[in-house]
């Protein structure tokens, strides 16, 4: 197993600030605040079904939007899994989930590509969810996806209620990260030698 598969950064603007430590090869302890109650439980699911150790706090100027706290957290979230990935020696690299919650179900496909990319075929939740506007969703996953260099597909198959779809969304991507950075080799999973 490759060592020490953990990071931390601290990201400071003008609009937010941002402390994420991550240990890969963790238990699934995971906690955030930032602010935003619903949003704070969506990143504990990753952290928990990932069985990452994960610790978010960020501070944003919520008054003005969500919009740059949910950003943002997923910048750092997406810098430190990068880190924590070093070369990614060994890695399993692909993985998929089909996660269902109640009437939701969730597909996820990944690929720890090295190239971001998201495809986010989740259909439109126009009611928010306690203090969160679902739409930030697609914005915090591309932000992740671009940071930590992955190819990311999520799309909803069924389900009615917007929780229920969000949340089986965050815990397939969990999911399928946890096998995607599982380690099952000794070389760079890639015919270029390289991610």
């Amino acid at each position: 197993m490759t060592k020490n598969r953990k990071a931390q950064c601290k990201r400071s603007t003008k609009e937010t600030k941002i402390e994420v430590v991550l240990n890969i090869d963790g238990r699934g302890e995971a906690s955030a605040s930032t602010g935003i109650p619903f949003f704070d439980h969506m990143l504990e699911q990753l952290g928990k079904h990932a069985r990452f150790d994960l610790s978010i706090k960020a501070e944003g100027d919520l008054e003005v939007d969500l919009h740059h706290t949910v950003e943002d957290v997923g910048i750092a979230i997406g810098e430190v899994l990068k880190e924590s990935l070093g070369d990614k020696t060994g890695v399993c690299r692909f993985a998929s989930a089909i996660v269902p919650l109640d009437e939701a179900r969730v597909e996820v496909a990944l690929d720890l590509s090295g190239r971001p990319f998201l495809v986010y075929e989740v259909d439109p939740i126009a009611e928010w969810i306690g203090t969160f506007d679902p739409q930030l969703c697609e914005e915090f996953w591309r932000a992740l996806v671009v940071a930590a260099g992955i190819t990311l597909h999520i799309r909803n198959e069924a389900g009615k209620n917007g929780h229920h779809i969000i949340e089986a969304s965050f815990k397939a991507v969990a999911v399928a990260l946890r096998d995607a950075v599982r380690i099952d080799g000794k070389a760079v999973p890639s015919t270029k030698g390289k991610l």
